[in-house]
Order: structure tokens, then C-alpha cells, then sequence
């Protein structure tokens, strides 16, 4: 049997650690190396070119802060594009654990059946036409403008100033923040519309 040294011994170990890349971590670790230390910078490699964006996750009203990265070159103008998504460890629900559809957002975001944008299907149409911002908000306010020139109720019965709207009602997102919360609570209110839920309580 050869023998071996030493120094080779060390050698031939830190080659075969490097050349592993999941069972490489348990190799630093049987040789008294940190295996958060590796995975740390693993970790900063990986996402060391990225855009981070704090965000809100949509799905449920636990509201679960997540953190989001995306890769483009702005300078090139190439669109910048999400490529990992993970919890948010500073937010105060979720301290950056996840649900399993938080954890699998990134499919959702990157989604073939995801819409993009407005679209309109007219009475008796069997299918969805594709619109413009402006003409889906100028139609929004046309509606809710008709609806409450109509049903708008100042006063009641017995001659009570009431200010009342109970022919349209509004759905809060749970996933708005405590200032856009309030502020839509506001609009809805000065509207006269009593019909307001938040998608929390649904």
C-alpha cells in the first residue's frame, strides 16, 4: 500500500470538496469547515448580480412578506426578469417562512395563463378582447358614475340625510398595505358605498 502524506492527503480532500456540489457542503463539514459559512456564500454568488424587491405575497390575507430577485441589464435595455423568489426574514408575519404556494410564486409569476392585461367580453360574446389601461379605468369610472347617479340615496324615508350607495360593492386585496387599506377605505366611504369587505374575512 502506498503511503501517503500529509500535505496530499489535504490536497486530494479540498479537490474532491470542491468538485461536489451538494455533497461538498458534508465534506467541508467532516473536515471541521462551517457549512453555513459555504452555503452563505453559495447563496451571495448566486444572486450577487441581482435586483432585490420587496413585495407582498398575493395569494392569501396572512400577507407574508417575500423578497424578489430579478436579472436584467438595464443599460441594455434588456427586461429585467424574476428569477428567484424566497420569504422575507425582516417582515413581521412570516419572518421569511413561506407556504407552499408563497414558496412556488415563481411558477405562478411565470405562468403561460397569466394575465397581463385588461380584457373586456361584451354582453352575449363568447370571448375576452384584449384593452387598453385607459379604456378599461375610463370604463370602470363611467359605470360606477352611471350606477350612482342612479341609485344614490340622500335621504330616507322619514327624511334622514343618509348619503347611501347599495347597489355596488367593493373588495379590498389583503395583500394592500395599512396605507392603501385606509386610503381605499376612504374613496369607498366618501362614495356612499356600504357594501365594503376585505378579502380577509372572505
Amino acid at each position: 500500500m502506498a503511503s501517503v502524506t500529509r500535505r496530499q492527503f489535504l490536497q486530494f480532500s479540498a479537490l474532491s470538496a470542491a468538485g461536489l456540489s451538494t455533497s461538498g457542503v458534508a465534506s467541508l463539514a467532516v473536515l471541521g469547515f462551517s457549512s453555513t459559512q459555504v452555503l452563505a456564500e453559495v447563496r451571495q454568488y448566486k444572486l450577487a448580480r441581482t435586483t432585490e424587491t420587496r413585495n407582498t405575497c398575493p395569494y392569501c390575507s396572512v400577507g407574508c412578506g417575500i423578497l424578489m430577485y430579478s436579472l436584467g441589464d438595464k443599460a441594455k435595455n434588456a427586461p429585467a426578469e424574476i428569477i428567484h423568489i424566497e420569504g422575507d426574514p425582516d417582515h413581521p408575519v412570516n419572518r421569511g417562512t413561506l407556504c407552499p404556494k408563497g414558496a412556488g410564486l415563481l411558477d405562478f409569476v411565470h405562468s403561460p395563463n397569466r394575465l397581463k392585461h385588461p380584457e373586456y367580453r361584451a354582453p352575449g360574446s363568447d370571448k375576452f378582447v384584449r384593452i387598453s389601461w385607459d379604456e378599461a379605468f375610463d370604463r370602470i369610472a363611467r359605470l360606477i358614475k352611471d350606477d350612482r347617479d342612479k341609485n344614490f340615496i340622500a335621504k330616507n324615508a322619514d327624511g334622514a340625510t343618509v348619503n347611501r350607495w347599495l347597489s355596488t360593492g367593493f373588495l379590498a386585496a389583503s395583500a394592500s398595505s395599512c396605507e392603501s387599506g385606509y386610503i381605499t377605505h376612504k374613496v369607498v366611504r366618501s362614495l356612499g358605498i356600504l357594501a365594503f369587505d376585505n378579502q380577509a374575512r372572505v
